[in-house]
C-alpha cells in the first residue's frame, strides 16, 4: 500500500472528499490560501448534481440548469472561472402554474410563490377576490420575532391564508424543493425572510424587500443560466483547479478517516482504504489502496454519507444523521413539434399537488426558456424536461394504479401524457426525436423542520475537531446561491484555524 509519507513532496496539506460543486469550490478557496490540495471523487465525473447528457444530438444539462441571482455569490464564481460573458437571462415570457381549475400565469414577484402584493392582477387571477382579500390581512397582523422554527406551510397559512398556500406556494415549493411545504423549515428554504418580516411588519413587505421590490419582472427572472448549459461551470472550474496545481482524482472512494500522528510528530488527518472504482483512469497509477495524510480535511458528500464517514473520528455524531432527500427523476424529451414555437406555457409550468391526473411536479420548456438552446435546436424542435418525485406527496403514484412511474419506459409514457396536458398540445411518441431519464437520489437537501438544528449540531461536533469541516447542499441549503458561499466560508474558516499558520 502506497502512502503519502512514502513521498513527502507529494503529501497534501488539504484534502477534499467529494467532487461536487461544494467540494470543488472549497478546493479553490483552500488553494487560494496557498495550501497543497487534493480532491478525491468516487464517481467518474465531476460536478455532483450539475452534469450533462446528450439527447438527440443536443448537449443538455442533466441536473441543475439555472442559478438564483438574489446574491452575487454565483456570479462572482462564474466571473472568476472565465464565463462572465456567457451568463444569460431566461426568456421574459415567464412561467405558469396549473391549478385544479386550470392554468394561470405565475405572479411576477414573489419568494417561494408568496406574493409581494396580494392585489397584483396575476395574484388575483390565481387567488380570486376573496383569496387576495384574505392574503392582504397579512399587513394588519402583528409580526412576531423570528424565534424557534416554523414550517413554510404554517408561516404562509397564518399570514396569508390557505388559498395562497395551496394555489401558489405548494406548486412552487414542490417544483423547487420536491417537498410538501408543511415539511420544510421556512428559515432553511427562504433564509432571512422571517427576520425581514419582523423588521418590515408583514410577510408581503418582507418578500418585496427580499426581491428588491422588483416590480414588473416575470416569474423566473430572478435566475440566470450559462450559454451552452450550466454544466460548463464544472468544466471551467475543474480546468481552473488543474491550472492552479490542485490534484484532482476520479474513481477513488474514501472509506476511512481518522486522527493520526505524522512522522514529524504533528497531529494530522489520515484518510485510508481508498478503493478505485472499476475502470478509473487513475487505477493503474494509484494501486488498489492508498492512504492520504493532511492537515485539513473537507468532507463534501451527501449528509448521510458524510456522517457515516465521520462516525469513527467523531463518535458523538451517532444519532445525528440527516434525513436523505427524495429521489428526483428528470425526463428529458426532444420533440419535433412546431406548435410549441408559440411558447404556450411560457418557460414552463408548475403543478399544484391537488391537481388530479398529473404525476409530474413541474415541466421546463427549455427551448422556450433559453434562446441559445432554441438556436441550437432549430425551428420546430423543442426540449422539455419533466420532474417527478416529491417528499410528502399527498397523492402518491400514478392515478389509478397506486404506484408512481419508476422504470424508464413508465416514466417516458407518463412524460408524454403529462407534457400533452401541461402544454395544451397533443404529443405522440412519434414526435420524440430522443429522450433520457436521469435519477438524482437525495439530490435536494431535505430541509425539513428540525433539519437546521440537526445541521448546526453536526457542524458543532465536527468543528470541535481541528482541521475538519463538512460542506454541501444538505448543510447549506438548496441551490448554488447557498452552496457556493457556504463552501467558501467553511474552507476559509479551516485555513484561519491552522495552528501552524499559512502553508507556503
Amino acid at each position: 500500500m502506497q502512502t503519502d509519507t512514502d513521498n513527502a513532496g507529494l503529501r497534501p496539506r488539504a484534502l477534499v472528499v467529494g467532487g461536487g460543486i461544494s467540494g470543488l469550490v472549497a478546493a479553490l478557496e483552500l488553494r487560494r490560501a496557498g495550501l497543497d490540495v487534493t480532491v478525491l471523487e468516487a464517481d467518474r465525473r465531476w460536478g455532483g448534481c450539475i452534469g450533462a447528457h446528450e439527447v438527440a444530438g443536443l448537449r443538455l444539462d442533466s441536473g441543475a440548469e439555472s442559478f438564483a441571482t438574489r446574491t452575487d455569490a454565483v456570479r462572482t464564481l462564474v466571473d472568476d472561472i472565465g464565463l462572465a460573458d456567457d451568463v444569460v437571462p431566461p426568456h421574459p415570457s415567464g412561467a405558469w402554474v396549473l391549478l385544479p381549475d386550470g392554468p394561470v400565469e405565475l405572479p411576477k414577484t414573489g419568494v417561494l410563490g408568496i406574493p409581494a402584493n396580494p392585489w397584483d392582477s396575476e395574484v388575483r387571477a390565481a387567488l380570486g377576490f376573496w383569496g387576495s382579500l384574505r392574503a392582504s390581512a397579512d399587513r394588519w397582523l402583528p409580526a412576531p420575532e423570528p424565534h424557534g422554527t416554523t414550517s413554510v406551510a404554517d408561516l404562509v397559512r397564518t399570514r396569508m391564508g390557505r388559498r395562497v398556500l395551496d394555489r401558489l406556494v405548494a406548486p412552487v415549493v414542490g417544483g423547487v424543493h420536491s417537498a410538501d411545504p408543511a415539511l420544510l423549515d421556512a428559515d432553511m428554504v427562504a433564509p432571512g425572510l422571517r427576520r425581514l418580516m419582523s423588521e418590515k411588519g408583514s410577510l408581503a413587505a418582507a418578500v418585496a424587500a427580499q426581491r428588491g421590490a422588483a416590480r414588473g419582472q416575470k416569474a423566473g427572472s430572478a435566475v440566470a443560466g450559462i450559454r451552452g448549459g450550466l454544466n460548463r461551470m464544472v468544466d471551467a472550474l475543474v480546468a481552473r483547479l488543474r491550472a492552479d496545481g490542485v490534484r484532482l482524482i476520479l474513481g477513488q472512494r474514501v472509506e476511512r478517516l481518522e486522527r493520526a500522528s505524522g512522522t514529524d510528530g504533528a497531529t494530522l488527518w489520515r484518510v485510508g482504504a481508498v478503493v478505485p472504482a472499476e475502470g478509473s483512469e487513475e487505477e493503474a497509477l494509484l494501486g488498489p489502496e492508498d492512504t492520504y495524510e493532511a492537515d485539513l480535511v473537507v468532507v463534501a458528500l451527501t449528509g448521510p454519507a458524510a456522517v457515516e464517514l465521520l462516525s469513527d473520528a467523531v463518535p458523538a455524531l451517532a444519532g445525528h444523521e440527516p434525513v436523505p432527500g427524495p429521489q428526483v427523476k428528470l425526463v428529458t424529451l426532444v420533440l419535433d413539434c412546431p406548435p410549441l414555437d408559440a411558447r404556450p406555457r411560457g418557460t414552463g409550468i408548475l403543478v399544484a399537488p391537488q391537481v388530479p391526473g398529473i404525476e409530474a411536479k413541474a415541466l421546463t420548456h427549455a427551448t422556450a426558456k433559453w434562446e441559445w438552446l432554441a438556436e441550437q435546436a432549430g425551428p420546430g424542435t423543442h426540449v422539455v424536461r419533466l420532474s417527478y418525485g416529491r417528499a410528502g406527496d399527498r397523492i402518491p403514484g400514478v392515478a389509478g394504479n397506486g404506484r408512481g412511474p419508476e422504470t424508464d419506459n413508465e416514466l417516458f409514457d407518463a412524460a408524454i401524457r403529462d407534457a400533452s396536458a401541461l402544454l395544451g398540445v397533443t404529443l405522440t411518441a412519434e414526435e420524440v426525436l430522443g429522450w433520457d431519464v436521469v435519477r438524482w437520489q437525495g439530490a435536494l437537501p431535505f430541509a425539513a423542520v428540525g433539519h437546521r438544528e440537526r445541521v448546526a449540531a453536526i457542524r458543532g461536533l465536527v468543528g470541535a475537531q481541528p482541521g475538519l469541516a463538512v460542506v454541501g447542499g444538505w448543510a447549506a441549503g438548496n441551490g448554488l446561491a447557498a452552496v457556493i458561499p457556504d463552501a467558501r466560508r467553511e474552507a476559509a474558516a479551516l485555513v484561519r484555524g491552522l495552528e501552524r499558520g499559512p502553508v507556503a
